[in-house]
């Protein structure tokens, strides 16, 4: 869900914009930060551990993003009482139980 709010947020500017995103997700903010995803996308999309890397969909959607918005990369701790990322978790559950909500057509229960 992570990378999708990343995504849903660049995808929604209509113009190059200077973006900070603040994210709890170490997986999000260290991918970018420190160039994971170029690692990535030269080794064939596998980790260093040679395993595929996992949610490629995504990370291939929010490639483009990056290079067309001049992002930052904020990494903040979970449940430590930051007013916006508590919000964000109780608007993630709700969106997460109510009913008609959008599939993740690129998720695979085996990678």
């Amino acid at each position: 869900m992570e990378i999708r709010g990343v995504i849903h947020a660049l995808t929604e500017l209509s113009r190059p914009c200077i973006v900070h995103v603040h994210t709890d997700s170490r997986y999000v903010c260290d991918a970018v930060t420190k160039r994971w995803i170029a690692g990535w996308v030269r080794n064939g999309w596998l980790t260093s551990a040679k395993k595929p890397v996992k949610n490629r969909d995504l990370w291939e959607r929010l490639i483009p993003l990056l290079k067309k918005h001049k992002v930052h990369f904020h990494w903040i701790k979970a449940h430590d009482g930051h007013p916006e990322n508590e919000r964000c978790d109780e608007l993630a559950k709700n969106a997460a139980k109510a009913p008609g909500r959008a599939l993740d057509e690129g998720y695979r229960a085996d990678s």
